[in-house]
């Protein structure tokens, strides 16, 4: 056994191990840093196959922002676990028997399509074999970038929009913040910043004040 085949061994029992522990853990919190690590494990077998820009993105997108949303919203939500814990042992007998069509399903497609060892020769956009100092990082980079570069922008622009979309949609203003207005400084009048009231030169001192008070009653 070479270093290759032990990394993956290694990589695919803490990829195993995390994904059970994503559906196993109690906390919701705990459930998201086990997925977290699972796409860290998937990236590291992408990458020990040679695909480095799907292992790349894998932790970049997946990892870097889709999952960091999810564990802030999770945060957030305060969610109650014994609420979604009620129904549980009620389903579990549906769910293991749909579990175990699909595990049957999986080993079926990949014992009987996945069976060869060798790694396919990498092909360039006209079809031609590539040398194996090539990249395909930079083949697929010059694929998007000009037979899927409208496309490419179409997606950047919808993504967009979402992002835009999310940030409206949590803007909410908290009646407990204190916070200034440029634009209501800038429109303010001299006579709003400051107030003449009128007063005595001199007052009675508290005491006379209540002697002549006395005074007047008597």
């Amino acid at each position: 056994m070479d270093v290759k085949t032990a990394l993956f061994y290694v990589f695919s029992a803490v990829l195993v191990f995390a994904a059970f522990r994503v559906v196993t853990v109690r906390n919701p919190v705990y459930a998201v840093l086990f997925l977290v690590l699972s796409f860290f494990q998937a990236s590291a077998i992408w990458m020990l196959l040679k695909a480095e820009f799907l292992s790349i993105t894998l932790v970049l997108v997946y990892v870097g922002a889709v999952m960091v949303l999810f564990l802030f919203v999770v945060m957030m939500l305060d969610i109650d676990v014994e609420t979604l814990k009620r129904g549980f042992w009620k389903n579990f007998p549906l769910a293991a028997v749909i579990a175990v069509f699909i595990i049957a399903q999986m080993a079926t497609v990949l014992l009987t399509n996945f069976t060869e060892t060798e790694a396919l020769p990498m092909r360039g956009m006209d079809g031609a074999v590539l040398p194996e100092t090539a990249s395909n990082t930079t083949e697929l980079g010059k694929l998007l970038f000009t037979h899927y570069l409208y496309p490419l922008e179409i997606a950047a622009v919808i993504l967009l929009v979402a992002m835009i979309s999310a940030i409206a949609l949590t803007m909410r203003k908290r009646k407990d913040s204190k916070f200034q207005s440029p634009a209501e400084q800038v429109r303010v009048r001299p006579q709003d910043r400051m107030r003449i009231v009128k007063m005595d030169i001199t007052k009675p001192a508290p005491v006379a004040a209540a002697a002549e008070a006395e005074e007047k009653k008597a």
